[in-house]
Order: structure tokens, then C-alpha cells, then sequence
């Protein structure tokens, strides 16, 4: 894995020159993105818009985890893979992708599935992780291992129309000196099987993953930089069928 440099070239310089013109951003912030090491656990649908907008960012460093392979279906929101990329694993074809739009990404991959044996050791070194997981095994023991290890966790979760975000640090305290809530107390079990149907059985607009996507990738951003307000202890209800969003405080 190389180690990514503080400085920024020339070359980027001019490419990240609409993010150094903001106040909030600038050269320092630029720098912040560049040193940074975000983990995407899964390079499908939500993954596939957070790993397109943090590469094109300028994210120094990305780890993609994801086990499967590109499908047909897959295709119609999983916009980080191509038609000629079905059957390759998503983790070669997400890599690729990043590279066309950003060589200065150091981009590491690892075709397996998380799960609570390996996630510690997958979630250590990472300074934010983005949970796009499509199942609760998975998001239970990605949540555990980041709470255990102080990394950020962002996630995020879709289904037919509506999606849902928040960030997760229950490692860190408020202003009010009370900690941050985590995963479990918003959900502290995982429903029965079979209770909540998979996206093959229910179905899922594809614009829906970009949009949770979109916006999941911007609260990896805000955290790096430390601008704006975060959304740890908030989690997010977005309906395209009616355009709203709610928010409801937890924790």
C-alpha cells in the first residue's frame, strides 16, 4: 500500500480547483482528502455513487470489500460497472473505474464478505467507513467492529423508494459531554428472517441508490473536513415517491 503524500501536485491543484476555491475546503482541506483512508463495504448500488463522487474528491486512499460479481441486473443501478464487466468481480471493476477517473487514488481491494470474525482487522486503519451492505449480518458486524475500533461509520440503506442515513460515532461525546449513539440503539436486533424482503424479491428504483449515495458520500467528505453539521444522532428518511425528507433524533 503507498503511502500517500501531503502535498498536492500541479496537476491536481487544477484538478481539485473548485474545491480549493471554497472557504470551507481550500488547500488544507484538499490535503485532509488526500490523507485520508475511507473503506466502502459493498460495490453495488449505494457503493457505486460514494466510491465515484470520493474518488473524484481526491480521497487518497479507498478500500472496496465487496465478494461478489457484476450481474446483469446489477446494471440498472450499479453505475460503477459496465455491461462488458458482467461476470468480473465488482471489486476488479470498481478498481478500473476509479482509475479512469482519478490516478492519484490509491485504490486496495478485497473480493470477501465481511463478517464479525474478519471485520476488526478489515475496519483497522480506516479512518471512515461507508456501510452499503445489503444485509443485517453484515451491517450488525460492521457497526460492532467500528464502534470497537473509533472509526467513523456512515451508513446507509435503500429499499423500493425510500432510503434511509446516518453517521455513527459512539466512541465520541456531544457538546453536552454525553456520547454519541451507535447502531444498536437505533436497532438493537436484527429483524426475524424473512420479515424484510431482499431487493430481488421487493425491488428497488435504481435513481434511489444514487441519491442515498450521493448524499452518503457527502457526509464522508464533511466529516474529513470537519465542516458542517454531521448527521451522529440523526437518522435521515428519504422518500422520492412524495420528495420529502424527515429526520428523527435517537440516542
Amino acid at each position: 500500500m503507498n503511502e500517500v503524500p501531503n502535498l498536492l501536485s500541479p496537476a491536481e491543484i487544477e484538478r481539485y480547483a473548485r474545491h480549493i476555491v471554497l472557504r470551507e475546503v481550500g488547500g488544507p482541506g484538499q490535503q485532509r482528502l488526500k490523507k485520508a483512508r475511507v473503506l466502502v463495504v459493498g460495490a453495488g448500488g449505494i457503493g457505486a455513487p460514494v466510491l465515484l463522487y470520493l474518488a473524484a474528491a481526491g480521497i487518497g486512499h479507498l478500500t472496496i470489500i465487496d465478494d461478489d460479481s457484476v450481474s446483469l441486473s446489477n446494471l440498472q443501478r450499479q453505475i460503477i460497472h459496465a455491461t462488458e464487466d458482467v461476470g468480473r468481480r465488482k471489486t476488479d471493476s470498481a478498481r478500473a473505474a476509479l482509475a479512469r477517473i482519478n490516478p492519484y487514488v490509491d485504490v486496495e481491494t478485497k473480493p470477501v464478505r465481511l463478517d464479525a470474525a474478519n471485520a476488526p482487522a478489515l475496519v483497522a486503519g480506516h479512518d471512515i467507513i461507508v456501510d452499503g451492505s445489503d444485509n443485517f449480518a453484515t451491517r450488525y458486524a460492521l457497526a460492532d467492529a467500528c464502534a470497537r475500533n473509533h472509526a467513523i461509520l456512515v451508513s446507509a440503506a435503500v429499499g423500493r423508494f425510500e432510503g434511509s442515513l446516518t453517521t455513527l460515532k459512539p466512541f465520541a461525546r456531544r457538546d453536552d459531554g454525553r456520547f454519541f449513539p451507535g447502531y444498536r440503539d437505533i436497532f438493537p436486533l436484527p429483524p426475524p428472517d424473512g420479515t424484510v424482503p431482499s431487493c430481488a424479491e421487493a425491488g428497488l428504483l435504481g435513481t434511489l441508490t444514487g441519491v442515498v449515495g450521493t448524499m452518503a458520500a457527502m457526509e464522508v467528505l464533511k466529516e474529513i473536513l470537519l465542516i458542517g453539521e454531521g448527521l451522529a444522532g440523526r437518522l435521515l428518511l428519504i422518500d422520492l415517491m412524495g420528495m420529502r425528507i424527515e429526520e428523527i433524533a435517537y440516542g
